[in-house]
């Protein structure tokens, strides 16, 4: 059963879902950007954990039913509140996974204090490269931020063109069960949907690319490493970053067998997603991250 609970951090209630035995090693999701919460991403990651798991997944700060405070919301901002959040609940010694906005979080947080940290899965990360997608287009949509209003209101209108944004995202749109499109249809809704995404490209996009770049940082990670990335990933691809992480993957990106010094791997995900493969495939998801951090009892 996934239970629902809140936490007071630094002034804001950080909402969050919780799963199974609490006795457990504890797991803790931490989502997307742009439009995007702990019920949007990881709800059939967490039906597939808890049953040997304690799950926590937090709606980051500004995102779902967590508040939202002025911003701009920077990684550090967010890697900051949730270090506070697990003290808050007890928590230490945590499988952090990270997808993607979440993924780079989880980084800082990794980088910042790592006792909170056991193992590290970032998936699909920001922060390891600076190249904007859509290069200085991206940097004049961070600018202007209207467009981003106009698109969540012709999401909020139409959850056709909703399903249709995700073309982005997903390699195989058809291959997008339909739950997850109602979840980020449903998420849109909310009046301060989009919020925090515009204040975290305040803090993170500039005109030289992106602010925050874990590239020349990974020898400080204290923790292992399991680096996770969509085989169609074109947002942050593994063949695509501008420089390569020191002591971290090699640029033999193309397979799995990419060698990282040190206790650190690199996974390459089974899914057809082109970053989003926790709602495309949770099973392949799951056992693909899961096999390589050593916990058996995830990768049946």
């Amino acid at each position: 059963m996934v239970a629902d609970g809140t936490v007071a951090v630094d002034g804001s209630t950080i909402h969050y879902l919780e799963a199974g035995d609490d006795a457990a090693q504890t797991v803790v999701l931490l989502h997307g950007g742009i439009i995007d919460a702990a019920g949007v991403t990881w709800p059939p990651v967490i039906d597939r954990l808890a049953t040997d798991y304690h799950v926590v997944a937090p709606d980051l700060l500004g995102y779902g039913e967590s508040d939202v405070p002025p911003g701009p919301y920077s990684i550090g901002r967010h890697a900051t509140v949730v270090g506070d959040f697990l003290d808050e609940l007890g928590l230490d010694g945590v499988t952090l996974v990270g997808h993607s906005m979440g993924g780079g979080v989880a980084i800082q947080l990794a980088l910042d204090r790592p006792s909170l940290v056991e193992t590290l899965v970032p998936i699909d990360a920001y922060g390891l490269g600076t190249d904007l997608p859509n290069g200085r287009l991206s940097y004049l949509l961070a600018q202007v931020q209207v467009f981003n209003r106009v698109a969540i209101a012709l999401f909020r209108h139409s959850r056709r063109f909703t399903r249709a944004s995700l073309d982005g995202i997903v390699h195989d749109l058809d291959a997008l069960p339909a739950d997850a499109v109602d979840a980020v249809y449903e998420e849109v809704q909310r009046p301060t949907a989009g919020a925090a995404f515009r204040r975290f490209r305040e803090a993170e996009v500039t005109s030289s690319g992106y602010r925050t770049t874990f590239l020349d940082r990974f020898e400080e990670v204290a923790v292992p490493v399991r680096l996770a990335h969509g085989v169609h990933d074109d947002l942050f691809p593994s063949r695509g970053h501008s420089g390569r992480p020191t002591g971290s993957p090699t640029r033999r990106c193309a397979c799995s067998r990419t060698v990282l010094t040190g206790p650190h791997v690199r996974i390459q995900m089974p899914s057809p997603s082109t970053f989003y493969p926790p709602s495309t495939d949770s099973s392949a998801f799951v056992r693909a991250v899961y096999r390589r951090v050593g916990y058996p009892a995830i990768a049946r």
